[in-house]
């Protein structure tokens, strides 16, 4: 291990995957590779869930009527277009 590096915890188990599934984990990482690609893949999962979770949590929070730039897509346009005039004139 190198130095002022900390190894994470890690603990075992036994997970049962489809043959297939296994099979084309094997053909891309080899069965060496099994534990990493599954670690990633999880946390990825986990990832994806934590940020759904958030967006349904948080949806509605904004009104469309607080931000009527954003109504629509000629509206957001004219918006962005606005803002790179103000950033080219100073």
């Amino acid at each position: 291990m190198k130095s002022g590096m900390r190894r994470e915890a890690m603990a075992r188990t036994h997970v049962i995957v489809d043959d297939q599934v296994m099979e084309a984990i094997d053909h891309l990482v080899g069965p060496r590779g099994r534990s990493r690609f599954l670690e990633v893949a999880a946390r990825e999962k986990l990832e994806r869930l934590r940020l759904e979770h958030a967006l349904a949590s948080t949806a509605g929070v904004v009104r469309a009527t607080d931000y009527p730039e954003f109504a629509d897509q000629a509206s957001i346009n004219e918006w962005v277009r606005a803002q790179r005039r103000t950033e080219e004139a100073s």
